[in-house]
């Protein structure tokens, strides 16, 4: 286990199902391994039913916790997963969309990726942003004030709060890299 980001408590949200398997396994994984606390919230403390490509079931993944447990002030970052089913559902949460207001009103990054921004457009936070995400969320960001840019990653500090952005599964390693270099920024 590498200590990098020993110290930094990393909070993924979920609903409980539709979830793209990588966009949620490997963060948490792989954040575990540089040394991070991560708690997995879902919409409920069930099973999330996980999927691959939106369309191949996947196996279940057992949140730690339920969205309505989450204290926003006890994390550091805010991970959201993409899969449009999770996203869908997760948009229309009001528990979600607070969650995500608080974390920028306690000055906490929030690291998006593939469809995971829908949740954002719907919490009211893209104005004045630039993002990527999946391909097919360009006019919806657009429409809700951000710039949209097709790169693997993308950091946006405008409007006063961290943003972290990923298009797709492809782009997990430098999503993953981008969320640890915030911290290794932070913390030196």
């Amino acid at each position: 286990m590498s200590a990098e980001l020993v110290g930094v408590r990393v909070l993924i949200i979920t609903s409980n199902t539709g979830v793209e398997r990588d966009e949620l396994v490997v963060p948490r994984d792989q954040l575990r391994a540089r040394g991070a606390h991560v708690t997995h919230a879902a919409v409920e403390a069930i099973d999330v039913q996980t999927y691959r490509y939106d369309l191949i079931q996947s196996e279940p993944v057992r949140p730690d916790i339920a969205l309505g447990e989450v204290d926003p002030g006890e994390f550091d970052v805010v991970v959201i997963p993409g899969g449009t089913v999770n996203a869908d559902k997760l948009r229309i949460d009001d528990r979600a969309r607070e969650l995500v207001r608080s974390a920028i009103a306690g000055d906490r990054p929030i690291a998006a990726i593939c469809h995971g921004p829908w949740l954002l457009v719907d919490a009211a936070v893209v104005t004045g942003k630039t993002l990527t995400s999946y391909p097919s969320l360009r006019t919806d960001l657009i429409n809700a004030g951000a710039a949209w840019a097709d790169e693997p990653v993308v950091r946006s500090d405008s409007e006063g709060w961290t943003l972290i952005t990923s298009r797709n599964p492809d782009d997990l390693p430098d999503f993953v890299g981008a969320i640890t270099a915030e911290f290794s920024v932070r913390t030196s």
